[in-house]
């Protein structure tokens, strides 16, 4: 049963993970329609300066997501026992130090690719207090501490809090987006108006 438990928490991870993506997309479109937009219409030229400062921010953070997804397939690849997306477990304490000193990856990929499997939900929730940690031949190294396992339920919540307010921030551009668009419609029918 707790397979099957671990099996759909997993599942709804990539989901998330699936879901996070096309938001970004689908922000990306917005930010693309918005610069268009307000291209056309001078009464927007502080939003569009603001809206391609965004662009930038999201292509570079895409680039930086695309390089560390590579280098976190390379670790799992050599590390199959210790690495895996749908069976996560906790690391042991200084697996750095033993990626570095095995010398199949390079230093900043190793880096890049530690930073990103340790900072995934699924890794925060298997850190549970008396969970074994595993070295890199995935043998038991060390064991989730309580203070540990309170740090990895302080930082869920704090993804979680995170996600609400990207969402809010998202509600309140697209409101903006709406409102700007209504009074641009107006504008257009009152310049309409006086022009016959």
């Amino acid at each position: 049963m707790k397979d099957n438990v671990n099996a759909v928490i997993e599942q709804t991870e990539q989901l998330l993970g699936e879901l996070d993506q096309m938001l970004e997309q689908r922000e990306q479109v917005r930010v693309d329609t918005l610069k268009q937009q307000s291209e056309s219409l001078t009464v927007n030229d502080v939003a569009s300066t603001e809206n391609t400062a965004n662009t930038e921010n999201t292509k570079s953070r895409s680039k930086n997501r695309v390089a560390n997804q590579a280098a976190l397939k390379l670790l799992m690849e050599t590390y199959p026992k210790a690495f895996s997306r749908t069976e996560v477990r906790p690391l042991k304490i200084g697996i750095q130090e033993d990626l570095l000193a095995d010398e199949k990856i390079a230093k900043n990929k190793i880096k890049r690719a530690l930073a990103s499997y340790v900072r995934t939900l699924s890794y925060y929730r298997s850190l549970q207090a008396g969970n074994a940690r595993i070295d890199l031949a995935g043998e038991a190294s060390g064991e989730v501490s309580a203070q540990e396992a309170e740090h990895a339920k302080g930082k869920l919540k704090e993804i979680s809090r995170q996600r609400r307010e990207r969402e809010q921030e998202q509600r309140k551009v697209q409101a903006e987006k709406e409102k700007s668009d209504r009074l641009s419609n107006k504008l257009e029918q009152l310049v309409n108006l006086k022009g016959r």
